[in-house]
């Protein structure tokens, strides 16, 4: 097999394998010592033994997650049947008797389960190298046509009522404004990307350019929240490895008021526990559907649709979500979805701040187009419009610049009516000047032109033609 790749670091997936085979190989072991301590003091020492009991216990709970979270992971790279024998281990270890002396067989299948991860040199081949890489796609896969007016079968909108939809990470805009187009809404959007961004705001009312996570958006004022996040992992503030899934989740959440819809787009294998349990949480009536066939064999996509609701801790709610992916073909196809199953709440709202973390100055532009005050502050007013009279006698020197401008030519209407045109001519004149020294003796005369502008105006009265300078 070829080496793996030294970029292979950044697939989540496969750093979710490392890690899963590193705790449950170290559990496997650290279940044996627990094994033989409790053996050892349970006749003598029981506080010890006690002890050693409650750190089997806990030894064993990491274990099995480690072996979820594999599965998990398993199913992401498609490695379908050691997924499978995860969930069999996982099943398995859950319900073994601590107590009892058969730990080889355990520790035997944990060990050789662990060493047939592909994470290492000998065990990644270039296939599941090939299928993450397929699986990136730069984490953009905007939403299927055909599966948004499945789930737009299954929203209810109030009659007479404009309401509110977002999208967090809209791409060109084209699912949200298929969810908005003759429902009478207000599509709302944020994109990173700058290109898709610009194409967004031909198709939604308002969009936000730049970072989501660095957007300011007023809360609890959409009746739709609908999130298809992009399928990377990230770096948190701490420098750990973070899903875009649940980040876009967590902080998105707080923007849909109570009783608002939810409609959350993920690879089915992304229903971890940490997001299963944001979903039970702050959401009633959950169901999961996988998309049409066609769109589920290619991108392995799931809605998921709930209500909003105040949180709440429902640890047994978000168990029984988890196991929905474990079971991808148990899942029901969108297409089964019940005509207006999630009514949207009556409630009219109005959005009163969104902004994008870049000035968006194409959003500037469109709203000052469409804005009454900008074309009321270019617009003549009255007083431009109707004649006016100067408040005091014009004097020598502004007729004549009024005269020579040409602003008074023409047709003069009044009781001896005249046509008036004005213009300046240029005048000639020899000036001279008689010189002499400091003595006061006459030495000689200075002789200059001087050339100065002439005002006529001539006049066409009913009496026969007229200039006046």
């Amino acid at each position: 097999m070829p080496e793996l790749p030294e970029t292979t670091d950044r697939y989540y997936a496969l750093e979710r394998l490392r890690e899963a085979r590193l705790t449950i190989g170290k559990g496997a072991q650290a279940m044996l010592v627990s094994r033989a301590r409790i053996e050892k003091y349970r006749q003598t020492e029981l506080a010890r033994a006690q002890e050693a009991y409650l750190e089997l216990q806990r030894t064993r709970d990491r274990t099995a997650a480690a072996l979820g979270d594999a599965r998990l992971a398993l199913l992401e790279t498609e490695e379908y049947s050691l997924s499978k024998t995860a969930g069999k281990l996982q099943t398995g270890l859950s319900g073994f008797n601590l107590m009892s002396m058969a730990y080889k067989p355990i520790y035997e299948a944990l060990t050789g389960f662990a060493d047939k991860l592909p994470v290492g040199d000998q065990t990644t081949n270039a296939t599941v190298i090939g299928r993450l890489m397929n699986n990136v796609k730069l984490g953009y896969y905007p939403t299927d046509p055909e599966n948004i007016t499945h789930i737009l079968r299954g929203i209810r909108f109030p009659a007479g009522m404009t309401t509110n939809l977002l999208d967090p990470c809209c791409g060109c805009g084209k699912a949200l404004r298929q969810l908005a187009q003759g429902n009478n809404c207000y599509a709302f959007g944020v994109e990173l990307d700058e290109c898709r961004a610009e194409e967004a705001q031909t198709r939604l009312h308002r969009v936000g350019v730049g970072s989501f996570f660095y957007s300011r958006i007023s809360n609890e004022a959409f009746h739709v929240l609908f999130l298809n996040p992009p399928y990377l992992s990230v770096l948190n503030e701490s420098g750990n490895r973070a899903r875009h899934e649940k980040r876009f989740l967590a902080e998105s959440l707080s923007h849909l008021m109570i009783g608002g819809v939810l409609i959350y787009i993920v690879p089915y294998y992304r229903l971890t526990p940490d997001i299963c349990r944001i979903l039970c949480d702050n959401f009633t009536d959950l169901s999961v559907w996988r998309f049409t066939d066609g769109e589920f064999k290619k991108f392995k996509q799931a809605a998921v649709l709930g209500l909003r609701k105040r949180r709440a801790d429902d640890p047994d709610g978000a168990a029984s979500l988890e196991k929905l992916a474990y079971e991808p073909t148990a899942l029901p196809c969108i297409t089964e979805l019940q005509e207006g199953r999630y009514p949207i709440p009556a409630i009219s709202k109005t959005v009163e701040l969104f902004k994008g973390e870049k000035f968006n100055e194409k959003e500037l532009e469109q709203q000052l187009r469409n804005s009454d005050s900008f074309k009321r502050l270019m617009a003549h007013s009255e007083l431009d419009k109707a004649d006016k009279r100067p408040l005091l006698p014009l004097s020598i020197g502004q007729v004549g610049l009024i005269g020579g401008s040409g602003m008074i030519n023409g047709l003069i209407d009044c009781d001896t009516p005249h046509i008036i045109k004005g213009r300046i001519i240029k005048v000639k004149r020899v000036e001279s000047e008689d010189q002499y020294s400091s003595q006061g003796i006459h030495t000689g005369q200075e002789i200059k032109e001087v050339i100065s502008n002439k005002m006529i105006f001539n006049v066409l009265t009913p009496d026969g033609f007229k200039a006046l300078t």
